[in-house]
């Protein structure tokens, strides 16, 4: 399927790690970020049309100044099989599993935090989830170009083959008694994240070694916010695991 991008940061890790899949850049702007762009486009021999910029009221889907100057046309980028993700598992590796994240919005903002952090891999269900659309790939800026991934149909079966590979599953949740400040360092681990609203599945939670909760800091008695957003808890985790 082919995706319209339009976070220049998206295009350019495209234009990087796969330029073959890059059908077509279309910019209203001749310099900055959007000129390089472009010039690197060419050098890729990817076709670049310029065209007019957009005039009052044609912001994107009715958003006043979120018009991007420039968009392109990005096939998805293929995913990798299980079996090749988990075939050589370092001794401080870390992997991501997303069980039924529905926002795009926090996909995009996972795969950027796993780039960010050097996560091996990250595995989501193929039903049940939100889709790798041109939002994921834009909000990601780039993440999704240096992250493998796989869509699994049952995701039980895929936490089975992570810890045949020697990776420990690590779930998180609120109500957890285990804090994230307790979880052992000295091995390699597969996160599990949980629905925005329901967190981790039963069955899903049966899998996992250890279900660690990310401590609150001491304060006053009464915290009107008791729990994170699903892509803030990843990056928290993330960071944890490999300080």
């Amino acid at each position: 399927m082919t995706l319209e991008l339009r976070n220049p940061h998206a295009i350019l890790a495209a234009l990087r790690a796969r330029p073959e899949d890059v059908q077509e850049l279309r910019t209203t702007a001749d310099g900055g970020v959007w000129g390089d762009l472009a010039a690197e486009a060419r050098r890729a021999e990817v076709t670049v049309l310029s065209t007019a910029a957009a005039g009052p009221g044609r912001a994107g889907k009715g958003k006043p100044g979120r018009e991007s100057a420039g968009r392109a046309l990005v096939k998805e980028r293929a995913e990798t099989a299980i079996e090749q993700m988990f075939a050589q598992v370092a001794p401080d590796s870390v992997f991501l599993a997303l069980d039924q994240i529905q926002d795009p919005q926090n996909v995009g903002a996972i795969f950027r935090t796993a780039a960010f952090f050097g996560v091996a891999g990250l595995i989501m269900p193929a039903d049940r989830a939100a889709p790798l659309s041109g939002v994921v790939y834009d909000v990601a800026s780039g993440g999704v170009e240096s992250v493998l991934f796989a869509r699994e149909g049952n995701l039980r079966r895929a936490l089975d083959q992570a810890r045949a590979a020697g990776l420990w599953i690590l779930g998180t949740s609120e109500h957890a008694e285990t804090s994230l400040h307790d979880v052992p360092r000295d091995r390699s681990w597969l996160v599990v994240l949980g629905n925005e609203e329901r967190g981790l599945r039963r069955l899903t939670q049966e899998q996992c070694d250890v279900i660690c909760a990310i401590p609150q800091s001491a304060g006053p008695a009464e915290v009107p916010v008791t729990s994170l957003n699903v892509s803030v808890s990843a990056g928290i985790v993330l960071a944890a695991l490999r300080r």
